[in-house]
């Protein structure tokens, strides 16, 4: 649990510099490649390329390609459909697809699981919810993909860990996760990538070197880790924990306008979800 919230907290503040010092001013798949380009170096050096399982290599990979190469691909091309409340707004059913896809995989059924994402996604609508305009059916529809992407990776990973046991420790081969995210991304990039938006000054590239390095290596390795060590309602719940914490990072540091009332309102209706999803599998 520790790992996830440390984790959110990194996001937190790697959302708010994105939006300050990114958007809009560095191409998109740019810099998505170079996440995966400096994350993938970090590991480099200390990934096991023989001895590991098959399995372990590539569901690794596909996780990679899903929870990072997919999601990201997806969520930046929203932005071309919806405004950023909406593309906020949409991101938050996440929880929903982990219980779905762990449930599925593990070939049950969890309802505590279940009521806990929802709860989380209606504490972390009450945060974001500013309204929907008329035209957002193919960006609607990016955004889920994005979203069950991302959680597609998580339980995979989560799943993966657990269905083939090794003494190797995980981060001997999750650098493997990284080449699945490039496997996605190079092409993409090559073939979408607008050159006239390249990093043009040292700031940019200070962010991208810390989205890379920070957010991308440490948090999703971290991310990945806590979420082997937690049951799916808690990873699912955590899943919109970043909303109000990145709301308040925000708030504190830029001094962006904030409802602190919804805000407030919200995460303790995470803390709800929470709190029902841990007293409920004590009854189960």
């Amino acid at each position: 649990m520790r790992y996830l919230v440390f984790v959110t907290v990194l996001w937190a503040f790697s959302f708010s510099l994105i939006d300050e010092y990114l958007a809009g001013q560095v191409d998109s798949d740019f810099a998505v490649l170079s996440r995966v380009i400096f994350a993938g170096l970090v590991f480099l050096p200390i990934t096991k390329w023989r001895g590991v399982r098959h399995e372990l290599i590539i569901g690794t990979v596909i996780v990679g390609a899903l929870q990072f190469g997919v999601t990201y691909l997806c969520l930046y091309r929203s932005f071309l459909f919806l405004s950023a409340p909406e593309v906020l707004l949409f991101t938050i059913l996440t929880p929903i697809f982990v219980t779905l896809f762990d449930d599925a995989l593990n070939r049950r059924f969890s309802p505590v699981a279940l009521i806990a994402a929802l709860l989380a996604v209606v504490g972390a609508g009450v945060i974001r919810y500013d309204g929907i305009t008329g035209d957002y059916v193919v960006g609607f529809l990016l955004l889920q993909v994005a979203n069950a992407s991302f959680a597609a990776g998580q339980v995979g990973y989560k799943n993966l860990i657990a269905w083939y046991p090794t003494d190797i420790a995980p981060i001997r081969f999750f650098g493997y996760f990284f080449a699945g995210a490039l496997v996605i991304i190079l092409p993409a990039w090559l073939i979408f990538g607008d050159m006239s938006l390249m990093p043009q000054t040292g700031t940019h590239w200070a962010v991208l070197l810390w989205l890379g390095f920070g957010a991308s290596a440490v948090g999703l390795f971290l991310w990945n880790s806590g979420a082997t060590k937690v049951d799916a309602g808690t990873l699912a719940v955590m899943n919109n924990a970043v909303i109000p914490v990145g709301l308040l990072v925000n708030l504190l540091i830029w001094n962006r306008d904030a409802d602190l009332v919804r805000l407030a309102l919200g995460a303790a209706i995470l803390l709800l979800a929470l709190w029902v999803n841990r007293q409920g599998r004590k009854w189960m």
